[in-house]
This record gives C-alpha cells, structure tokens and sequence, in this order.
C-alpha cells in the first residue's frame, strides 16, 4: 500500500503574470523549482490564498533569477497578477517511509525570493492581508 504525503511547496508566491492564450501550466523560476525540490512538468496544486481557487495543472521551468510566477491557459481566468499563492506537489510512499518524510517548504517574501526554508509547516501567529506573507518581523516593519 501507498499513501500520498505533501512532498514540497512554494508558500506565498506572488503571481507576476497571467496569459491565457498558453496552452497550460504554471512557470515558475527555474532557481525556485530548484529551491522546492520540484521538477519541470511535476504534476502542482495551485492554491490562490488572495481568491480561494483551486487547480492542478504542471510545472514549466521559468527564467533563472527572473522570479517569474506565471498562470498560463485556463488558470489564469483563476488568478490575478498580484495574487498570492501557494504552490504544493505530493508524493506517493509506502507508510514506512512516510513515517520519517520531511517535506520542503520554501516561504518566499513579496518579490518572491526565498526567505526561508523549512522540513515542516508551522502556524501562523500573525498574517499581513497587504503582503500576504506571515511573516512577523516584515508586519512589524510595515506598521
């Protein structure tokens, strides 16, 4: 038997662009792929925190350094640039080796560049409607 366990994702992204005459697919800088351990083409969920959607679609490796968040095709009727989003992948495991999994977190700031990079989730002790980021020093310094 296997089980699907939450392998990866890329917290509070902001999306930069939105094309919806591309086929498909979100593209995503290749260094922040890279950061997730996610890879071209792996099979995402896209959870839009600013609007509540949700969709699966794949990876498309971006511009390195270029910090691009794009929608393309159907999900970017979903999705604004500007959005935050997050994107998450899972991986199927027996139970043993899920027992002892660590899942990488990435948690990027508004411009999306890694802030930090985390093998566990952690609540939110605070949350900045204008970033979106849950990040307690950066609401501290916006006040």
């Amino acid at each position: 038997m296997k089980i699907t366990m939450f392998k990866s994702k890329l917290h509070q992204m902001a999306v930069t662009e939105a094309n919806l005459m591309y086929e498909g697919s979100i593209t995503i800088d290749e260094d922040l792929l890279d950061a997730a351990n996610l890879l071209p083409y792996e099979k995402v969920q896209v959870l839009n925190i600013t609007n509540g959607s949700r969709i699966e679609t794949y990876t498309i490796p971006g511009e390195r350094g270029s910090r691009v968040c794009c929608l393309n095709g159907a999900a970017a009727r979903l999705t604004q640039v500007g959005d935050r989003i997050i994107v998450i992948s899972y991986a199927e495991m027996p139970p043993e080796e899920a027992r002892n999994h660590k899942p990488r977190v990435v948690i990027v700031d508004e411009n999306n560049d890694p802030t930090k990079v985390l093998d566990s989730t952690e609540p939110a002790t605070s949350f900045d409607l204008k970033s979106g980021l849950v990040d307690n020093t950066l609401v501290e310094e916006e006040q």
